[in-house]
């Protein structure tokens, strides 16, 4: 993969998560917005002098004048619009999950493979400083030989959360599951190993709408490490739980910012005796850093030319885990006795 010095990017898709990316970026390095509401494009280029903005994606990934592409569009359109960037020999940060097929993510690693070109499904919550601090505790061995993961993500939804993208499916691709579900499935597989088995069910309790908004799911890795995962829009107060047990500790990431309380890791340290452990809590009191994290983490791999993901082949593991439970899913009986807003 060749190396770029100061690599020029686009941003496709300028709503919150656009500017989320703007904001990570170094001053001047997007030089492209689009987005099919050209006014929204306008405003983000309003910010960057000698920028421009464009309605039309399929001009936004073939430009000249740019060198990556950071796509945050929904989730149908995600897989189409990669394609043409690599196509075209870009670069590209997709959010996630990439795309709604895993076969559509397995197109987009061969290519990307096939033309040197670096691509990043932005799985952000791996560059939280909670889970940076957590995986410097595993990878130096303090837990021992890890064992499972327990772990728990909710928000409550607001008023007409049932009409918006996410809640149709030919947009989404599903509901919780593929939306706040794959952050755990992929911080459990880093941790733990790719999956072996899964199952579960995703399900519609509350929310009258076509697609989930529960998930219970069940993995389990060759070696038999196992996660417990759910993820619900029907939480009401937002929470976010994540237990990493080993052998000789525990850690406990709770909190991501925000509505979602003080992000903090507690560990747990076991004592030869047992009885209650010795207790080391870190707190990051400073907001959601982890869009810059990783914004910075894809432009250091541009310039040294090197892949850590997490990339396609990563995002396909987890939508192929996706899909298992969804077709399991399909074939329980519904839930007769969701409320109708």
């Amino acid at each position: 993969m060749e190396r770029l010095s100061a690599p020029r990017f686009a941003i496709i898709g300028c709503g919150l998560i656009g500017k989320k990316r703007l904001a990570a970026l170094p001053v001047g390095q997007c030089r492209l917005f689009c987005d099919i509401d050209l006014a929204r494009a306008q405003a983000l280029a309003a910010q960057v002098p000698g920028s421009r903005a464009l309605a039309d994606p399929h001009q936004a990934v073939c430009a000249a004048e740019i060198d990556a592409v950071i796509i945050a569009t929904d989730n149908a359109s995600l897989f189409k619009l990669a394609r043409e960037a690599l196509v075209a020999n870009k670069h590209v940060l997709i959010e996630k999950p990439g795309a709604i097929r895993s076969r559509d993510l397995d197109e987009l690693h061969a290519l990307a493979q096939a033309n040197g070109r670096l691509l990043r499904i932005g799985y952000n919550h791996r560059f939280h400083p909670a889970f940076r601090q957590a995986r410097t505790i595993v990878d130096a061995g303090l837990l021992g030989p890890l064992m499972f993961i327990r772990a728990r993500y909710g928000h409550g939804g607001r008023v007409g959360y049932e009409k918006e993208w996410r809640a149709d499916p030919s947009r989404s691709g599903g509901g919780e599951l593929i939306d706040q579900g794959v952050h755990l499935l992929d911080l459990s597989r880093w941790f733990l190993g790719d999956i072996a088995h899964a199952e579960g069910m995703a399900g519609t309790f509350f929310w009258n709408m076509p697609v989930d908004d529960n998930a219970f799911v069940l993995t389990r890795t060759a070696e038999g490490r196992t996660a417990w995962l759910h993820a619900s829009c029907s939480e009401w107060k937002n929470l976010f739980s994540f237990e990493i047990y080993g052998r000789q500790g525990k850690l406990h990431i709770e909190g991501l910012g925000g509505s979602y309380g003080v992000e903090r890791l507690y560990h747990y340290k076991m004592l030869p005796e047992m009885g209650p452990p010795d207790t080391q809590i870190f707190e990051y009191p400073r907001g959601d850093e982890s869009w810059a994290l990783e914004t910075r983490a894809f432009i250091e791999d541009l310039i040294e030319g090197r892949d850590r993901g997490p990339n396609a082949h990563d995002g396909a593991q987890i939508l192929r885990v996706v899909e298992q439970i969804y077709a399991r899913s399909a074939e329980l009986p519904a839930f007769a006795g969701r409320e109708q807003l």
